[in-house]
């Protein structure tokens, strides 16, 4: 199987109806008229499995990996599907009091070398919180990838490898020009459930 350009996986993401359109607040806080719900384009196992191998394949040459770690809970398939594509064990962070943490026995071997995985990274508060937990742990972190990098300043400063890069653009909440014009606004993250 060959992999994916930019045009196809952006093909897919439009197909699979993970490109949306209104007034969203993302996880991060910020307000856009964009959202990329990552969930979509990974119901098809098919797809997420190609879109890991090409995301491994992009990987810059002689990176070395011993494990996956994703935050839960977007990132939880793709980073199933890029550690599989790497043929090393995958684990994942939960918030617990909205903290971020390593529960079920999950362990980050001291030395090893993490891939961190991300669905979306807008500012990438979540990515920093995984990487503290990595490197805490005695780990060292080679890198970060996801699906989408939605552009912007980066709460890290770990290598950043996205599989896609989407310019679109967010704001804070008093500057939000849709919240001023009363647009009703759905929060789709992983961190606001609510409508």
């Amino acid at each position: 199987m060959s992999d994916m350009n930019d045009e196809q996986i952006l093909a897919a993401l439009e197909t699979s109806g993970a490109l949306k359109t209104g007034h969203f607040v993302l996880t991060s806080g910020r307000h856009s008229d964009r959202y990329v719900q990552c969930a979509r384009i990974l119901e098809d196992p098919q797809l997420t499995i190609r879109l890991a191998e090409t995301t491994v394949h992009r990987l810059p040459a002689g990176t070395k990996v011993d494990l996956v770690a994703a935050p839960a809970v977007g990132a939880l398939l793709f980073g199933f599907a890029v550690a599989h594509a790497l043929g090393v064990n995958f684990i994942f962070s939960e918030r617990e009091q909205g903290m971020m943490v390593l529960r079920r026995s999950f362990e980050v071997p001291e030395g090893a070398s993490v891939l961190v995985v991300e669905d979306v990274v807008t500012t990438g508060g979540s990515v920093k919180e995984l990487i503290g937990l990595v490197e805490t742990a005695g780990a060292n972190v080679v890198g970060v990838t996801s699906l989408i990098d939605r552009g912007g300043d980066k709460a890290f400063d770990a290598p950043f490898w996205p599989l896609l890069r989407l310019q679109v653009e967010s704001w804070e909440p008093d500057g939000c020009g849709l919240c001023a014009d009363g647009v009703p606004i759905y929060s789709p993250g992983s961190r606001r459930l609510t409508r």
